[in-house]
């Protein structure tokens, strides 16, 4: 992967993980982009979405840094539900990146068709969530049952397509947060499905030498994911403060008809 290449999916990447838009679908059409332009296809774009990924983590440490530090403390209750929420989407994803061959797999998780199907579902998932009433629970009064509901989304948004952020922030609204909780909670959910998927991806990628791209590139791309993405976190906070999530479904539903028209007619 070419430097220039890695530069705009970090740009696609840090501003599509936390804007609720689908970061997944985003680099699976991006991809599908470039080979249609003449590139060679990327063979190495896992590990390319996992150093993208792990830089976008690293702007949810640096922004929830308080709330973090806290898990320690007078919040530790909240680190046995955050286990269970992951418990899901880890599951799952095992099951589809390890469990099935590996055509199978990229059918489903490296379809740009599947991406453009799903766009207009996460719109109707912000839809929904911008047009119920907020509730008035915090996240640190969240129950198992409630949490492993919200876990059970961020397991659907293993399909590229379905946003992570608007997925559980949706959930969250649904089992009746409060705004800013249900995005904070979200966020803290996040944290070690990114983290441990990544790291364990990105151990093996290493341990069976399928790196294709020099680490300085792969540098490069993590620095520009974690800037970019710490400012559309910040932003993605206003819109969500605001209840005005469904903004988002004038783009979603457009970009999956054109992606899918794409697929099927071209």
């Amino acid at each position: 992967m070419t430097i220039f290449e890695i530069i705009l999916l970090a740009i696609v990447q840090g501003l599509t993980e936390f804007l609720p838009v689908s970061s997944s679908g985003h680099l699976v059409v991006a991809n599908a982009i470039f080979q249609s332009l003449g590139s060679e296809p990327v063979k190495d774009l896992v590990e390319v979405e996992i150093v993208l990924h792990l830089g976008t983590l690293l702007a949810v440490l640096v922004y929830y840094r308080r709330e973090i530090l806290r898990l320690f403390t007078s919040d530790r209750r909240l680190i046995p539900l955050l286990i269970l929420g992951t418990i899901p989407a880890a599951v799952i994803g095992i099951y589809l990146k390890k469990g099935l061959p590996a055509a199978t797999s990229d059918l489903i998780l490296a379809n740009p068709l599947v991406a453009g199907f799903c766009f207009p579902v996460t719109a109707v998932l912000l839809w929904w969530a911008s047009n119920r009433t907020e509730g008035s629970t915090d996240y640190k009064q969240l129950n198992w049952q409630d949490t492993l509901k919200i876990g059970m989304l961020q397991a659907f948004a293993l399909l590229p397509g379905i946003s992570r952020s608007g997925a559980t922030i949706a959930g969250g609204l649904g089992v009746g947060l409060q705004r800013e909780s249900a995005s904070t909670f979200a966020f803290l959910l996040a944290i070690p499905a990114i983290a441990g998927g990544g790291v364990l991806e990105m151990l093996e990628a290493l341990k069976e030498g399928t790196t294709g791209t020099p680490l300085g590139t792969l540098a490069v791309g993590f620095l520009i994911s974690f800037v970019v993405g710490l400012a559309a976190l910040a932003l993605l906070i206003r819109f969500v403060r605001r209840g005005r999530l469904a903004m988002f479904a004038y783009y979603l539903v457009p970009l999956g008809i054109t992606v899918v028209a794409w697929r099927l007619l071209f």
